[in-house]
């Protein structure tokens, strides 16, 4: 056994990622129950946010935007169809390309999710400068970290 004061460095209290790790588990409590009023998990309302904003975007383009692989989306978006909240189509030119649109039911739901960025953003007890300083060095910290090849 080594003694507690000999590597500081290896203290959990001092990891920036168990700092993100345990901040990104707070938010995701925060969010479940909003969600939970809309019948949506947390990755199905990230891609319904982004077909709200642009309807008919391609899979690819939502990998890209999520920095997730299409292969962890096909689930997610397999339980938005079967609610009938979105639709996937091919594109006519191109076949491998896949686009997903919002049904009517899909546009309605828009409406109701309208509060839960105003609830997440008052749970935080930010100031809107802090927030988007915030967002701003996440943002930052992870294309310096998207940039670095894996060792």
């Amino acid at each position: 056994m080594t003694d507690n004061n000999s590597n500081k460095a290896l203290r959990l209290d001092n990891q920036l990622c168990f700092a993100l790790y345990s901040t990104s588990l707070a938010m995701n409590k925060l969010y479940k129950p909003l969600l939970s009023k809309l019948d949506l998990t947390y990755p199905q309302y990230l891609i319904l946010l982004l077909l709200w904003e642009r309807d008919g975007v391609t899979i690819t383009e939502i990998s890209h935007k999520l920095f997730q692989e299409k292969g962890a989306l096909s689930p997610v978006i397999k339980r938005l169809e079967q609610r009938g909240l979105i639709t996937r189509k091919r594109n006519t030119d191109d076949e491998r390309q896949l686009h997903l649109y919002l049904t009517e039911q899909g546009r309605q739901l828009e409406q109701s999710a309208c509060d839960v960025p105003e609830q997440v953003f008052c749970a935080t007890q930010l100031e809107p400068n802090e927030a988007l300083a915030l967002k701003q060095t996440l943002e930052s910290l992870r294309a310096q970290l998207q940039d670095k090849p894996n060792r």
